[in-house]
């Protein structure tokens, strides 16, 4: 079944894309943002490191706890 509405893509070609900042559709020049204004506020965020990739402190690289061997006997 096909829709008739005209927001949905369906076969007829790609979805319209809108800017990730402000939500408005996408400018060719400036893909995938709307305006250099908004894909100069993506970049600050990028630098100022409000976009951050999480990590885990785990130096550990398995994940599995490490064994401590026996301590050799004495000799005497």
């Amino acid at each position: 079944m096909t829709s008739d509405t005209p927001d949905d893509p369906g076969r007829d070609g790609p979805a319209r894309q809108v800017c990730p900042i402000c939500g408005k559709a996408a400018a060719e020049k400036y893909r995938p943002f709307c305006s250099s204004r908004c894909a100069d506020v993506d970049l600050n965020r990028w630098l100022t490191g409000a976009y951050a990739i999480p990590v885990t402190e785990d130096d550990d690289e398995d994940g599995e706890e490490p064994t401590l061997s026996p301590a050799p006997p004495s000799e005497r």
